[in-house]
């Protein structure tokens, strides 16, 4: 049961419209929403529409080759898929969604640690690459225990998220009441009324709840559960144990500034996910795009770095990749398709956003990744960026 005709999404916008008609309020605004004024998360997708793309032509390049490789793995698609807690709360089908999508375009889905789907079952759905996302407990033993069952599941990339010590003050869901599992009151019955789909499949499936914990954890809200049971004094020594219990590919999550980068690949860890964790957490942070030139001129090669926030086409790419990133991540596109129609919404998000990349690398006569370089873009619209982040760096020091 879905808002609408999947044949008529013909964008991202499209689904999450669609995505605001099926899901219940708080849902909705969970995905689509960031933190405090929002401010962050608009920068994010403004800073896109800064760059133009200066097209090449006659270039003969009808099939362009869309492969990246990163990590190990080799993916169709210069992209992977961010994690996100809880998606059966968006849709019963939950995290199979965005696991299936990833697996149809050939590219590596990442499991939230607050997954409502277990590990385990994730791991049976798919061959496809997998990466598992960690927030570090204060139970040091449940995170030893989660990295053992991660492993002999066959996740291949552990990515550690350092931007969410505590919880950014995120006013629609203080608003909404939002928790995970959904505690029911007067204001979420009221909601309910506009959203009859929704509210038919959370009451005729399974109870949603976070997979890959004992027990029943109880509806609190997400401050007070983040407060209770996540480690906000982790520090980069914790790191160092951190990488010592994975013994393997890592990636870190959450850096925004060049010298965090600098000592995150001296600290051990493989590649680097540039994210404010989609505006949701400090709101003034620089956008993804703005801090991605600078750390690049930092690290030069030494590692790969991953552009995580605001992309919603496939010209999104190549301008982070023109600027830097060797890949990138989301997670938006694909929530908005699975609350709008479950996993068949999810892979629709997803296969959109491939399509639309093949078809914008046509079209600015590119043949390869690797053939996207900096010299796409207006001279005067990568150097402004750029600047930004020089200046903020000088203040740190």
């Amino acid at each position: 049961m879905f808002a609408g005709n999947t044949d008529d999404w013909l964008n991202i916008e499209d689904i999450r419209k669609a995505a605001r008609r099926r899901a219940h309020r708080m849902v909705f605004d969970y995905i689509d929403g960031g933190s405090d004024d929002e401010r962050t998360l608009a920068q994010n997708r403004d800073d896109f529409d800064a760059h133009n793309i200066y097209h090449r032509v006659l270039t003969g390049h009808d099939k362009p080759d869309t492969t990246a490789h990163f990590l190990g793995h080799k993916l169709d698609v210069p992209f992977f898929l961010s994690p996100a807690a809880g998606n059966r709360l968006f849709h019963t089908d939950g995290e199979a969604g965005p696991a299936l999508a990833a697996r149809d375009v050939g590219t590596a889905y990442s499991l939230s640690t607050l997954s409502s789907t277990s590990i385990e079952d994730i791991a049976a759905l798919t061959d496809g690459p997998k990466f598992f996302q960690l927030y570090v407990w204060k139970d040091r033993g449940l995170v030893k225990a989660m990295l053992e069952r991660a492993k002999a599941s066959g996740y291949s990339v552990l990515t550690l998220t350092v931007d969410f010590p505590i919880t950014g003050f995120r006013e629609r869901d203080k608003r909404n009441g939002f928790t995970i599992p959904p505690k029911v009151g007067v204001k979420q019955a009221w909601h309910a009324l506009n959203a009859p789909f929704w509210v038919w499949d959370y009451l005729t499936k399974p109870a949603v709840k976070y997979a890959n914990l004992d027990g029943d954890t109880p509806a609190v809200s997400l401050n007070q559960f983040v407060s209770e049971q996540l480690n906000a004094a982790f520090d980069w020594r914790d790191a160092e144990w951190l990488l010592g219990e994975w013994a393997g590919k890592t990636m870190i999550k959450g850096v925004v500034r060049s010298d965090d980068a600098v000592r995150a690949l001296r600290t051990g860890f493989d590649a680097i996910s540039i994210s404010n964790h989609g505006g949701r957490q400090l709101d003034g942070s620089p956008s993804p795009l703005r801090a991605l030139p600078a750390i690049r001129q930092k690290v030069g090669d030494d590692a790969p770095l991953v552009l995580d926030g605001g992309i919603r086409r496939g010209t999104d790419i190549i301008k982070a990749i023109a600027l830097g990133a060797d890949i990138v991540s989301f997670a938006r596109p694909y929530l908005y398709g699975l609350a709008a129609n479950g996993i068949p919404g999810a892979r629709h998000a997803v296969q959109l956003i491939a399509d639309a990349l093949r078809r914008d690398m046509v079209l600015a006569g590119v043949s390869s990744i690797g053939e996207i370089s900096r010299d796409l873009l207006h001279p005067e619209s990568v150097d402004r960026i750029p600047a930004d982040s020089d200046r903020l760096e000088k203040k740190a020091v």
